[in-house]
């Protein structure tokens, strides 16, 4: 598309924004607001707290345990034979590695553009991550992926992550995975709600890591699920977290006897990575609603992202036809023509003038960004190149889409985003001082 065409689209499907004056409207809502918690949620929480039984195992039975229920509830959503509930995604992406037996010194493929949190786990794990390309559209590059297991043939382990919810060629992953004898272990952490041809996903790999951290589907500030079809992974992260002695009794999401005497012989260390009572208590309610925000989520995501797809050098990634999205933020990426000369002072302007008039923005490849591999020194990744990723990282912008905000706010965050890339393509990098003004 030229841009005269999508100035044309412009037009069309922005004549309110577009006919308004450029340092208008100031965002003054805060965007990071996360989802509140239920009040049936916070009634929960007290009652837990009144009790003082807020360890999980601090019960005379699975159908007393807040956490054993919500593993119940979480695995009967997403259609998995077991859930774990933990203390973080990170923590069930490290006990991903564990079950599937990883070692010391074992290598990992993983995304290149993911958050530091993936890395860190397969650090964490003593093990070597090997970084995959991305694409346009934020997934991980599936021709790339079968070139680094080619160059790998070592490489046990290849962890997909969903980065903002985005499903990659699944079916193709899977079958090349099979092909090449590499276990597909999945960090859903975005993709709770999200569906594969109907199926929730989590469903391809052997495990699956989910989160509910603040700005997921679900929020009780910190935590996460390990969801697994297999009755030896479930028993292995079982002991693992801490289900010690005849601990895994209370749970209602019990594997096989055969697989808790295998591994409850002391032969697996207790890493203390429970989820606690209080934790569950808050997150049982928000489950029964995810479908329903999910609905509310997209509908808006689908007019905001045609609206940002009209702006001269923007465009908002099409995700594949098998995926049902879960539009609780929008990515867009940015033409380096518009952003002038130098990309990365035409970056920085642009966040400038949005951040001036209330809304930050966020981008992937800024210097302080944790998803991006530059600045996951730890784990080896800013020597591995990345060509492909740094590129698109450097020209790909986030934004959150509240639930709670309403229609004018999301107008207001158009039209800001519109302005100020218009501004940043005629070379006006300076935030003017009614910008400024709007700052205070």
């Amino acid at each position: 598309m030229t841009c005269n065409t999508k100035l044309i689209l412009c037009a069309a499907v922005l004549p309110a924004i577009s006919s308004l004056a450029i340092g208008g409207r100031r965002l003054r809502k805060n965007i990071k607001m996360p989802d509140p918690v239920p009040r049936e949620g916070i009634d929960e929480v007290i009652k837990t707290m009144e009790s003082g039984k807020l360890f999980r195992y601090n019960v005379a039975s699975k159908e007393e345990s807040q956490v054993s229920l919500v593993e119940k509830e979480f695995s009967d959503f997403t259609g998995h034979k077991f859930a774990v509930g933990l203390n973080s995604c990170g923590s069930a992406i490290f006990l991903m590695l564990k079950c599937a037996g990883a070692q010391h010194g074992d290598k990992v493929l993983t995304n290149g553009f993911t958050f530091t949190a993936v890395p860190s786990a397969i650090v964490h794990a003593g093990c070597d991550p090997v970084y995959v390309e991305t694409t346009p559209g934020y997934v991980v590059d599936v021709a790339d992926l079968e070139k680094k297991m080619d160059a790998n043939p070592d490489c046990k382990y290849f962890i997909v992550s969903h980065m903002r919810g985005k499903l990659a060629s699944m079916d193709a992953i899977k079958k090349l995975c099979d092909a090449k004898g590499v276990e597909l272990l999945e960090d859903c952490a975005h993709s709770l709600g999200v569906l594969w041809n109907g199926g929730h996903s989590g469903h391809h790999g052997t495990m699956a890591a989910f989160s509910s951290q603040s700005y997921k589907m679900l929020n009780s500030g910190e935590g996460g699920f390990f969801v697994t079809d297999d009755d030896y992974a479930a028993a292995r992260c079982m002991a693992y977290a801490g289900a010690y002695e005849a601990l895994a009794d209370k749970h209602y999401c019990r594997p096989c006897d055969a697989a808790l005497a295998k591994v409850m012989d002391g032969s697996i260390p207790n890493f203390s990575l429970r989820m606690h009572e209080g934790t569950a208590a808050m997150l049982r309610p928000q489950i029964k609603t995810i479908e329903a925000r999910r609905a509310e989520y997209n509908e808006r995501y689908y007019r905001i992202a045609a609206q940002l797809n009209a702006l001269p050098g923007c465009s908002v990634e099409d995700q594949l036809p098998q995926v049902t999205i879960v539009g609780d933020s929008v990515q867009f990426n940015v033409e380096a023509t518009a952003l002038g000369d130098d990309l990365d002072a035409g970056a920085d302007a642009f966040l400038a003038k949005c951040a001036a008039r209330g809304l930050p923005v966020e981008r992937f490849g800024s210097g302080s960004n944790a998803r991006n591999f530059k600045n996951w020194k730890y784990a080896k990744a800013p020597e591995c190149g990345l060509p492909v990723t740094a590129d698109i990282i450097s020209r790909a912008f986030d934004v959150r889409l509240p639930l709670l905000f309403e229609e004018e706010d999301f107008e207001i965050m158009v039209e800001i985003i519109q302005e100020s890339l218009a501004e940043v393509a005629a070379g006006e990098l300076e935030v003017k001082e009614q910008e400024v003004a709007y700052a205070r």
